[in-house]
């Protein structure tokens, strides 16, 4: 009988990434042999200002992916409405070795539009990866997808996430060398990663591609590769996730009582028993919640109901970082800084970390509203790619225009349900 996912994996190991930094990347981490994870290829030091110009950085003696705060629950954990500990000097001081660079290169907000103030309201770009050790560090598609808004009053923050098969017109990039074209939107990140583009490469393309699309500037970027959210999750303990429909996972088995992934099970020649999620509420450990946030291919609503439990699972973070007194104690935070500078990169669009850390200090775990694409279901093209609905145009279009708050009021249908 398939067992409910509730142990501990038999032993885990990650590796910082190496490359730019210029969002929030979690290094890889196996659940049983850990081997060291997939990191960005190597990338220039250009920074971004206000308008989008780069400018060179000197360069750190530090892997460039190796060192970040925490998920873009990252920056929303630190700057919850709970006190956080120290002045901006401390926090300075304490996320002063975070490696930066330029993941939005064109697609930065112009000094017209806001760029490189915090006085508006804030874009985000959130680009998840899975990579995997067998995958060359040029050839990983972003599947996840999601822009995170905070309105002018800082006071709310939005998740939407833009599905993977989006077909769109991705344009040309000098970098990879990539001459443009059509295709499914998760191309983008590896048309931009190609020939020595690197991680950084793949971001900047991605931007650009969702700006073409959708209108939307960004003032900062995030890249997460969801296996090194597993470190941050075994620093908070666990986190709390509601399973929406029990799916048997693809990606991993018990041998022995104790979870890996299949391909590590099967070395074993033992007896394998597939790990299964079951529905409801429930607490799970790090290599449980990556597991179930990975899975795809066996959910009703495919890609749509992942995007669904990606965003719950940052969702879920967040709050676990909020309601466990972890940013009020400054060991405990320490911690988790230190461990999502193993999975994470960011890009602020040349806003020091610590103000922009308090400027949303009004946002907490609470305040993050999961908004749905398509009304979370297939809007087919009919060529396997997917379309943008009417209604889901109109929602990125009060992005643009800060009315979010207004649109969601009308349209309540948009507002995830997963808790």
């Amino acid at each position: 009988m398939p067992v409910q996912a509730s142990r501990r994996p038999s032993s885990s190991g990650s590796a910082a990434p190496s490359g730019r930094v210029a969002t929030v990347i979690p290094a890889q981490s196996r659940p049983s042999s850990g081997g060291p994870g997939a990191g960005p290829p190597g990338g220039g030091t250009g920074g971004r200002t206000g308008g989008g110009s780069a400018k060179k950085r000197t360069k750190r003696k530090d892997p460039l992916w190796a060192r970040l705060t925490v998920v873009f629950g990252a920056v929303l954990m630190l700057s919850s409405g709970v006190a956080i500990v120290g002045s901006k000097v401390l926090i300075g001081q304490a996320t002063g070795d975070i490696a930066k660079g330029n993941l939005l290169g064109e697609a930065g907000k112009s000094d017209a539009e806001g760029g490189a103030s915090l006085d508006g309201p804030i874009d985000m770009l959130l680009l998840g990866v899975d990579a995997r050790e067998r995958w060359a560090a040029d050839d990983v598609r972003s599947d996840s997808i999601i822009i995170l808004h905070i309105p002018a009053s800082h006071d709310q923050a939005y998740l939407i996430s833009i599905p993977r098969d989006t077909e769109a017109q991705i344009p040309p990039f000098k970098k990879s060398g990539y001459g443009g074209g059509s295709g499914k939107i998760n191309a983008a990140f590896q048309a931009g990663a190609a020939n020595g583009g690197g991680w950084e490469g793949g971001a900047q393309l991605m931007a650009q591609t969702i700006k073409r699309l959708t209108g939307i500037s960004f003032d900062g970027a995030a890249i997460i590769n969801f296996g090194g959210f597993k470190n941050v999750i075994d620093t908070l303990g666990t986190v709390r996730i509601c399973v929406s429909q029990e799916v048997q996972s693809l990606h991993m088995s018990y041998v022995d009582g104790k979870p890996m992934w299949n391909a590590d099970a099967k070395k074993t020649g033992k007896q394998r028993t597939p790990v299964v999620h079951k529905k409801g509420c429930q607490e799970m450990e790090g290599w449980a919640a990556l597991d179930y946030s990975r899975q795809r291919k066996t959910l009703k609503n495919g890609d749509y109901d992942r995007q669904a439990n990606q965003q719950q699972l940052i969702k879920a973070m967040a709050k676990k970082a909020t309601e466990g007194g972890m940013l009020s104690n400054p060991a405990k935070m320490n911690n988790l800084i230190k461990a999502a500078g193993k999975a994470f990169v960011l890009d602020t669009g040349g806003v020091a970390i610590e103000n922009f850390i308090f400027t949303m200090r009004g946002v907490t775990g609470n305040e993050l509203t999961m908004l749905k694409t398509n009304n979370g279901t297939f809007h087919a093209n009919g060529n396997n790619t997917e379309g943008l609905s009417e209604e889901t145009m109109a929602m990125f279009q009060a992005v643009k225009q800060d009315k979010l708050a207004e649109f969601v009021f009308t349209h309540p249908e948009v507002i995830s349900t997963r808790k």
